[in-house]
């Protein structure tokens, strides 16, 4: 059904040997099994072309069937970091992306390998190599991207903390004025100070006191906000240090503010330049994990294509005769979809374990012994492989 490939957030990877038949349909098809009887119908199936690739010997695909398993996760998590990464910063699901011009169901289901990108003359190894090495370069691309991205996020909220706080932690660089400060004195200097509205009569009243040489009636209010009023006081250079303490142990918060051309002009561009370094990096970043998660999917697929042929060869034995599909899953019948291709061709497992009647093999099986905690159940009696969009 139709339906189902738009609406499928599950897909299956299946592989069969070429003369295998439904069990309980002996007389059909698999291709027509699978796309009519298969919960009954309600699936989209479509071929899986997998090309012949270049092997070694049997060790060596058992070996690279191992490796395959550790990168398909990998990959995966990149690919689930890539879509976190852009749900955060769009609105556009990576679902909604579309990969060479198609959107990701109607690649999943068109699959081509790629051979003028990952050529077949290559190994089965070499291609792993290549396949993850330009996957993790792209993850790793993102992830730094990403982290400087953070840190003039960081910055532009800081700036703009500076720009839209209170009196005592803002920024003063568009409120105070040349004239507010007392310049180029040998012996005196201006001391701002943040006040709570609270403390204002206290302030008013105590000033003068609160060190020596405090210049008699100098302090000036130069803006209020909601919490805080702030004050400008002259005094001897001596005391400066003695007024801030003063005023601290009193619960005045004195601001370090050196008046000069050259700060006020530094403080007026830091704002602008975080706001533009923010934007810029976001800007950037979302162009880079859009094309990162194009480029790390399909070389995901890739990777499945390549699981499911050397486990196919390693199940099913050379020459390599074998059927691959793709199955869109409708919602929420995955494990329906899952337990009909297991009842079915549960017969594939052959004898060597006791299977319950899934086809799984059963760890329970007197005859494993010590070597139980070794099986794995969730061993398939087919090469079946599930792939779950990233949301």
């Amino acid at each position: 059904m139709t339906t189902a490939l738009y609406t499928a957030k599950d897909f299956i990877l299946v592989s069969l040997p070429e003369n295998a038949k439904p069990s309980q349909n002996p007389e059909r098809d698999v291709s027509t099994w699978l796309e009519t009887g298969l919960i009954s119908g309600r699936s989209y199936v479509s071929d899986f072309p997998i090309p012949d690739f270049k092997i070694g010997s049997l060790d060596t695909l058992v070996l690279q069937s191992e490796e395959l398993a550790k990168i398909d996760s990998q990959i995966y998590s990149s690919l689930q970091k890539i879509v976190e990464i852009l749900n955060a910063l769009t609105d556009t699901q990576a679902s909604a992306i579309s990969i060479n011009k198609q959107s990701i169901p109607e690649f999943l289901t068109h699959f081509q390998w790629d051979s003028r990108k990952f050529k077949l003359e290559k190994s089965v190894k070499e291609l792993i190599h290549d396949l993850s090495i330009e996957s993790f370069q792209l993850d790793a691309d993102v992830r730094s991207t990403y982290s400087n991205y953070n840190n003039a996020k960081s910055n532009f909220a800081a700036a703009e903390r500076k720009k839209t706080g209170d009196l005592s932690v803002r920024s003063l660089h568009d409120i105070v004025k040349a004239e507010d400060f007392i310049l180029n004195s040998e012996y005196l200097t201006t001391v701002l100070v943040a006040v709570p509205k609270t403390l204002k009569q206290d302030f008013e009243k105590h000033y003068e006191t609160l060190a020596e040489k405090v210049v008699p009636g100098s302090a000036t209010v130069l803006k209020q906000d909601d919490e805080f009023i702030l004050y400008n006081v002259h005094l001897f250079k001596k005391f400066q240090h003695d007024f801030q303490n003063a005023c601290r142990e009193r619960k005045y918060i004195p601001r370090d503010f050196a008046y000069s051309e050259e700060l006020i002009d530094q403080l007026k561009k830091e704002h602008d330049t975080a706001a533009s370094q923010e934007q810029s990096l976001r800007v950037q970043l979302i162009r880079l994990a859009k094309t990162a998660f194009q480029d790390v999917f399909v070389n995901w697929l890739h990777i499945k294509a390549l699981r499911v042929y050397v486990e196919s060869v390693l199940r099913y034995g050379l020459p390599p005769f074998f059927l691959t599909k793709i199955i869109a899953v409708p919602p929420k019948q995955l494990s329906a979809c899952k337990s009909e291709l297991i009842e079915q061709f549960s017969y594939l497992a052959g004898n060597a374990f006791s299977k319950d009647k899934r086809g799984k093999i059963n760890r329970n099986d007197t005859s494993l012994h010590e070597y139980a905690s070794l099986v794995d159940t969730e061993y398939e009696p087919f090469v079946l492989y599930s792939i779950q969009l990233p949301q």
